[in-house]
């Protein structure tokens, strides 16, 4: 059995698992209980399972739980509540920006990534950034349109 701890959506917890080898996604849904985070492909290949670690963008499906000993980690749940969401939750929900909505939480945070380093992305920067996310349901216009939207708040031009 090992033990480690890490801190999540700015609250600091201890997992004790009998498999170090245990992929972050896991341990995120099932001892965690934190569901937005999903398994997609399950081979880092889809971005429905991207978080922030240190503030940087990572797929966790089969990331193992110890790489994160002593990190922050982001889940979508860490970037706004239902009360008062996060610019970018809020602009996909005024545009519309999913269907099925699967793969937002992924792309949510890819986009918070890159808000981060570049708060006003052209279109292609943004396209670039989200490239790792696929979106099966074909909303790349109205994501895109999302997180320009959202930028835009965030630097209060709207």
């Amino acid at each position: 059995m090992a033990a480690f701890q890490f801190t999540v959506n700015g609250k600091p917890v201890s997992v004790a698992l009998d498999n170090e080898e245990t992929p972050l996604l896991d341990v995120l849904r099932n001892e965690l209980g934190l569901m937005g985070t999903r398994f997609g492909c399950g081979l880092e290949q889809c971005g429905c399972c991207m978080v922030l670690i240190d503030g940087q963008p990572e797929k966790c499906c089969t990331k193992p739980t110890w790489s994160v000993a002593g990190k922050h980690v982001t889940t979508v749940e860490g970037l706004g509540s239902p009360e008062r969401p996060h610019p970018l939750q809020q602009a996909f929900i005024d545009e519309q920006a999913g269907q099925c909505g699967y793969c937002l939480s992924g792309i949510l945070i890819s986009a918070k990534a890159l808000l981060e380093k570049n708060p006003s992305p052209t279109r292609s920067q943004i396209a670039l950034a989200l490239d790792g996310n696929i979106c099966r349901c074909g909303s790349h216009n109205r994501i895109l349109r999302a997180v320009e939207k959202a930028a835009a708040v965030m630097l209060g031009d709207v």
